[in-house]
């Protein structure tokens, strides 16, 4: 039994050691549209690269359920899933927008969620 235990606090450790690095990124997305847009799976996109550039990690697995708003104190929450299949929430707040750009910060969860 100390297999499962050990396997299920290495995966947590990795999922926490993870979201440590991520406390107060940022990251910014031009968009070509006259109301500021971000689509879910382009901020997906852009979250999973930002993220391993940041981490030095492989590119995670990013979801997030809707667009993302280009104006000031709009957030979203997506979901970070690793390797072996815990997920950690990322909160994604839009900072400013210039023009067509939108301006971002993110942090993730203190603590993951188990493989299930």
């Amino acid at each position: 039994m100390t297999m499962p235990r050990l396997f299920v606090a290495t995966s947590v450790i990795s999922a926490v050691t993870f979201s440590m690095l991520l406390v107060g990124c940022s990251a910014s997305v031009n968009v070509d549209k006259s109301e500021p847009k971000l689509s879910a799976d382009k901020l997906a996109t852009t979250l999973a690269k930002k993220l391993a550039a940041t981490t030095g990690q492989p590119t995670p697995d990013v979801t997030c359920p809707e667009d993302l708003t280009g104006k000031a104190g709009t957030t979203t929450r997506c979901t970070l899933t690793t390797g072996d299949g815990s997920t950690l929430g990322v909160t994604v707040t839009v900072s400013s927008v210039d023009g067509d750009q939108i301006n971002f910060g993110f942090e993730a969860d203190d603590k993951a969620s188990p493989a299930s």
